[in-house]
C-alpha cells in the first residue's frame, strides 16, 4: 500500500512537471491566455479519456473474473455431484483472482479425473466383452451414461479378473482334455463325426467357445471315449483269453502261438 501511494504521488508529479513545462513553452512561444487554456483543457481531456480507457479495462476484467468464478462453482457443482464428491470449500477471504485461480484448477483436475474414469470405464467394457464372448458369459452391470464412482470401477475390475482367472482355467482343461481325445480317437481309429468333435479337433484353441456347455460337453466326449477304450480292452482280454484255450484245445504249436502275439 504504501509503495503503491508513492507511485501515485510520482504519478502526479510527472503530470505537473509536464504541465508547468507545457506554460512555459507556450509562454515562451507567446500563445494568447485564452489559447492556453483551451491547450490545457485539451490535454485534461486526454489524460482523463486514457485513464477512463484504463479503468474501463481493469473493471472489464474484474467482471469477467467474476463471471468465470460463478461459472466455475457452477462446474464445480456438476462434477463433485457426477464423481460423487463433497463440495468443494473455497476461503472467502481470499481475492477475486486467488479465488477465480483456485476455482479454475480445481475444475481442471476434476474434468481430468472424469476423463480418466470414463477411459478406464471404456477399456473394462471391451475387456468384458471379449471375454463374455469366448465364456458365454453375461455383461457386467453397470450405468454406462453416467460417471462411475471409484468403488464401481474395483468392483468392475475384480469382476474382469476373476473373469480372466475363469478363462485361463477353461483353456487349461480344454487344452487337456483336447489332448487326451485327440489321442483316444486315434488309439480307436475313430473319426469326428459331429460338429462338436471336430470343433474339439481341428478349432483354434484361442477362438474355440470356452463356454459352461461345452466344458460339460467336452468333458462327456472324454468320458465316453474312455469308457469305449475300457470297453475294447475288456473285449480284447477276453477275446485274447477265449484264443488261448482254443490253442490249448487245438493243441497249437508254440511257433504258430508266438506269430499272433503281436496282436
Amino acid at each position: 500500500a504504501a509503495l503503491s501511494e508513492v507511485l501515485t504521488a510520482e504519478a502526479v508529479t510527472c503530470l505537473n512537471r509536464a504541465m508547468a513545462a507545457l506554460r512555459d513553452i507556450w509562454e515562451e512561444i507567446g500563445i494568447p491566455e485564452e489559447q492556453r487554456l483551451e491547450r490545457t483543457d485539451t490535454v485534461r481531456k486526454h489524460i482523463k479519456n486514457l485513464l477512463d480507457m484504463m479503468v474501463a479495462e481493469e473493471e472489464n476484467l474484474k467482471e469477467r473474473l467474476l463471471k468465470s468464478i460463478v461459472l466455475c462453482r457452477k462446474d464445480l457443482d456438476t462434477l463433485c455431484m457426477e464423481l460423487q464428491l463433497g463440495p468443494f470449500e473455497t476461503e472467502e477471504e481470499s481475492t477475486i483472482l486467488q479465488m477465480e485461480k483456485n476455482l479454475r484448477t480445481r475444475v481442471e483436475a476434476l474434468q481430468k479425473q472424469k476423463r480418466a474414469r470414463k477411459q478406464e470405464l471404456k477399456a473394462l467394457q471391451e475387456q468384458d466383452r471379449a471375454l463374455c464372448d469366448i465364456l458365454c458369459t453375461p455383461l457386467f452391470s453397470i450405468d454406462t451414461n453416467s460417471v462411475p464412482s471409484l468403488e464401481d470401477l474395483d468392483r468392475y475390475r475384480r469382476h474382469v479378473a476373476s473373469l480372466n482367472s475363469l478363462k485361463e482355467q477353461r483353456q487349461e482343461e480344454f487344452v487337456s482334455n483336447k489332448r487326451q481325445i485327440i489321442l483316444l480317437m486315434e488309439e480307436l481309429d475313430h473319426t469326428p463325426d459331429t460338429s462338436f468333435e471336430q470343433d474339439v479337433v481341428c478349432e483354434d484353441e484361442k477362438v474355440f467357445c470356452l463356454s459352461q456347455d461345452n466344458i460339460m460337453a467336452l468333458q462327456k466326449l472324454l468320458q465316453q471315449l474312455e469308457a469305449q477304450r475300457a470297453l475294447n480292452e475288456a473285449v480284447c482280454t477276453e477275446l485274447r483269453a477265449r484264443i488261448v484255450t482254443l490253442w490249448e484245445r487245438l493243441q497249437i504249436p508254440e511257433e504258430e502261438r508266438e506269430s499272433s502275439a503281436v496282436h
